[in-house]
């Protein structure tokens, strides 16, 4: 294509020469023309300083992002607020420092592209078979001669926070995997109700059994402070047909009281509210997915993806004739996940 004769040189030759020759060389050697290469800054400059500590900054922040990302995760309180109880910071905070890591290298590579690497045009003629030793000895140094170029050999600070952000984002990878190994925290495992907790409407009056006609449904919440905001308080009361016989699950033979059955709203199969009860089926329905519980049966699964039964609330009537919880849920609400025990 540029009519040059194709130099000839023995692999002896090659040490003696530069990387920036070799390239040139290679270039040839392969059928390419660099027809232009442009620095962005002079190597060294003031402007070249700036946009190297601009990259490195970008990396050293997507480093400092994942530890804090790491401490939050670890050892903040999650129901740290600082004027409203309703909103805690711990999921904003876990949120805006792993954008801020994931931002940092993105950033970072964005402005080293722009910035540090240099604007070539090249033209190149295609050609068949495989490249010979000398050829494969230039590309190689074309390969190194580029990094350096982009400042990967020369420029440490690079290298450095470049391995810091990197290292970090495997790391901001690998932390929330503990919480599947670790014991979860009992926040988790455990809800406002417990022994003697009233079961309250929304306007936090409590229920009487004659409130709730035969084949009704109520939506309860704990009778405590903030129990009607809480989002895993929500509970089923329902009542069955006297003539309807119910098919106790293995240790729930007592957590009715009469024909009265509490179980969580909360789906076990991607935790949306089961809102809808059959009353001449005695099935419960999850408008998500289409899940079907079976209210004779203790809300087991009979319909449907989710596959675990809905936890049920021990009930009982206090001494002024009110609804309430002997204890907490017996077994972890929502959506079936790693640990299983004794959480009483």
């Amino acid at each position: 294509m540029t009519g040059e004769p194709q130099p000839t040189l023995a692999a002896a030759d090659l040490a003696s020469k530069s990387d920036a020759e070799l390239t040139r060389l290679g270039a040839t050697l392969d059928g390419v023309t660099i027809l232009h290469r442009e620095l962005r800054y002079e190597p060294g400059s003031k402007a070249d300083k700036r946009a190297e500590r601009l990259v490195a900054g970008c990396f050293l922040l997507t480093f400092v992002s994942t530890v804090a990302f790491i401490v939050i995760y670890g050892w903040f309180p999650w129901k740290f607020s600082l004027t409203d109880e309703r909103y805690y910071l711990y999921t904003p905070l876990l949120g805006v420092t792993m954008a801020l890591a994931l931002l940092g290298v993105g950033a970072g590579i964005v402005f080293w592209g722009k910035l540090l690497i240099p604007h070539e045009t090249a033209v190149q003629e295609r050609h068949d078979g495989y490249s010979d030793e000398i050829d494969r000895q230039t590309v190689a140094a074309t390969l190194r001669d580029g990094l350096d170029m982009t400042g990967v050999a020369r420029r440490s600070l690079l290298k450095r926070s470049l391995g810091l952000g990197a290292g970090a984002l495997g790391v901001l990878a690998i932390v929330p995997l503990g919480g599947l190994v670790k014991k979860p925290k009992g926040e988790l495992l455990h809800t406002q109700w417990a022994d003697g907790v009233r079961l309250v409407r929304l306007d936090n009056t409590p229920l009487r059994p004659e409130d709730l006609r035969p084949g009704g449904m109520e939506t309860v919440f704990p009778g405590v402070p903030g129990g009607t905001r809480s989002a895993d308080g929500p509970v089923m009361l329902i009542r069955l047909y006297p003539d309807v016989q119910r098919i106790p699950r293995t240790g729930q033979a007592d957590y009715n009281w009469g024909d009265y059955l509490a179980f969580s709203k909360i789906c076990t199969h991607v935790g949306c509210p089961t809102s809808l009860y059959e009353q001449e089926t005695n099935k419960i329905l999850c408008p998500c997915h289409q899940s079907q519980f079976d209210a004779t049966q203790d809300a087991k699964p009979i319909f449907g993806p989710a596959t675990r039964a809905l936890p049920m609330l021990p009930i009982t009537v206090d001494a002024d004739g009110y609804f309430v919880a002997r204890s907490d849920f017996r077994e972890p609400i929502g959506p079936a996940y790693w640990e299983r025990g004794n959480y009483d």
